[in-house]
C-alpha cells in the first residue's frame, strides 16, 4: 500500500511537475499537460498511459492497474489502486505517464 501523501510526493518529484485542482481531484501536470489525477477519497489515481502500456501493466499487475471503462480508457487512461500498489509500481507508472506527456510535447515542437 502507498499512502496518498507518498503518491503526491512521488508525482511532484518528477521534472517540471506541478499540482492543480481538476474538478474534485488533484491533478499532476508537466508542461501544462495532465499525467495523473488523484482521488484521495477513492484511494486511487489515474495515470495517462498509451493503450499498449495499459495492456502491459494491467496484464502484469491486475490488482493494481485497471483500464478505466470509458472512451478515456480506450486511449490509455488507467486506474492505479493505491491500497494495492507498492512504491516501485507507483514510481514506474508515474514516470511512464510523465514521459508520455513530456516526450510527445517535445517531439511535436521539433516537428514544428
Amino acid at each position: 500500500m502507498i499512502a496518498v501523501a507518498s503518491f503526491r510526493k512521488l508525482a511532484l518529484s518528477l521534472p517540471d511537475a506541478t499540482e492543480a485542482p481538476h474538478f474534485e481531484l488533484a491533478s499532476f501536470r508537466a508542461k501544462g499537460k495532465i499525467f495523473s489525477t488523484l482521488s484521495e477519497k477513492e484511494q486511487r489515481a489515474m495515470v495517462k498511459l498509451t493503450p499498449e502500456q495499459q495492456e502491459m501493466m494491467t496484464a502484469a499487475e491486475p490488482a493494481i492497474f485497471q483500464r478505466i471503462p470509458n472512451a478515456w480508457g480506450d486511449k490509455g487512461a488507467t486506474w492505479l489502486h493505491l491500497k494495492k500498489a507498492d512504491r516501485k509500481a507507483v514510481e514506474s507508472a508515474l514516470k511512464t505517464a510523465h514521459a508520455n506527456v513530456t516526450v510527445k510535447k517535445a517531439a511535436a515542437k521539433r516537428r514544428g
